[in-house]
């Protein structure tokens, strides 16, 4: 007895491709943007921004007198600050400077800057003829437009400040 074995002609599958599927040779573009890193790298930036901000203001520590007044708009060169401590130093910028040669370097500052804007952090303990007399010497040496540093929350003239 002879066998013949007979083959059909689609190999043998339901759907006629002899059991194999053949994929396509080109992959589909992604069209979906993956944003994990762009958020990792904007949580690092705003962590080192927010333990670098507190450093970048004048760090001479003064005990700002209280004042319901609005802050100053601020200006595109960085104003000149100069600070009265407690026990008496004068210092521009960070700088601390004799009094001596206060009103000499005021002058020469002056001459450098664009702007004639100056910022005066007086400790509130302070007499005030001493932030007078400071005042007098930023204006002899060509300051003209003085701000004088305050916190908020302090009190009014009708009364204690609210807090809301």
């Amino acid at each position: 007895m002879v066998a013949t074995v007979v083959q059909k002609e689609g190999g043998g599958g339901a759907s006629g491709h002899g059991g194999r599927r053949r994929r396509r040779s080109r992959t589909r573009p992604m069209a979906e943007i993956n944003v994990t890193p762009f958020v990792d790298v904007m949580l690092v930036l705003l962590i080192i921004f927010m333990v670098a901000a507190p450093l970048l203001t004048v760090g001479v520590p003064v005990e700002l007198p209280k004042t319901s007044a609005g802050a100053l708009p601020t200006e595109a060169e960085e104003p000149l600050t100069v600070s009265l401590t407690e026990d008496g130093r004068i210092v521009i910028q960070t700088t601390e400077v004799p009094e001596s040669e206060f009103l000499t370097r005021l002058r020469g500052i002056a001459e450098e800057r664009a702007d004639n804007k100056v910022f005066l952090r007086a400790d509130g303990a302070i007499p005030y003829e001493r932030v007078v007399q400071v005042m007098g010497a930023l204006n002899n040496a060509g300051f003209a437009d003085i701000g004088l540093v305050t916190d908020l929350g302090g009190p009014t003239l009708d009364g204690p400040a609210s807090d809301g």
